[in-house]
């Protein structure tokens, strides 16, 4: 589930306002698991994702940003090393937020500061659920909650199944037939790395019946 949903729009721009955006080409890595973390970030423009690697080199997808999000916060404020890696989508502008930026942002406009405190909160409840999700859901159940996570009205979710079944801890072939599904039922269409929702209430019955 997303956890940003209710924030109002725009309401991290304070952080971008002052400061120039970094252009970041698609795959470029933005951040790496276990280094220091000097600043978060305010994505302008674009995607990111965030994940995790395994010794052996494993990939684990947790979340997928789109423009107008914060990430990379925890670590910057518990001061503790980062505990996942970032990496642009597509083609992004971020805005890398310091500790001399918050401190003026959070002056200039204090009711910052207090949804700074509820935005980190829904990012320990949302990693719970995912949790949870991964280890009690079924697979139908974690695709479906995937896909409602990233949709935004009538524009289709820009990801491979790949990355999908990545987010999910499933097979790709698991998620291609779960999707397939859906596409027979007219939940969704598929098409080249993407997926329009087509019947979101439908995914959300499915989410609630099999809770």
């Amino acid at each position: 589930m997303e956890h940003e949903l209710d924030f109002p729009s725009g309401i991290w721009e304070p952080f971008a306002q002052k400061r120039p955006p970094v252009r970041c080409p698609a795959g470029y890595l933005i951040y790496l698991q276990d280094t220091e973390a000097t600043c978060f970030y305010f994505l302008k423009s674009g995607r990111v994702k965030s994940f995790i690697q395994s010794a052996d080199g494993g990939e684990r997808v947790l979340h997928v940003y789109q423009a107008g999000s914060l990430f990379g916060e925890a670590s910057f404020f518990d001061e503790l090393p980062r505990v996942s890696s970032a990496a642009a989508l597509t083609a992004c502008e971020v805005v890398p937020i310091d500790r001399e930026l918050v401190e003026r942002a959070f002056a200039q406009t204090p009711a910052l500061a207090l949804a700074m405190l509820k935005y980190l909160a829904r990012t320990v409840r949302f990693l719970s659920e995912q949790v949870d999700q991964m280890a009690f859901r079924p697979a139908r159940w974690r695709v479906a909650n995937c896909l409602l996570a990233q949709v935004s009205g009538e524009k289709p979710v820009l990801c491979s199944q790949e990355e999908i079944a990545s987010a999910v801890s499933a097979s790709r072939v698991t998620v291609s037939r779960i999707l397939n599904d859906f596409a027979r039922q007219g939940w969704v269409r598929l098409g080249y790395r993407q997926v329009t929702v087509l019947r979101p209430d439908r995914l959300e019955a499915l989410c609630r019946e099999e809770l």
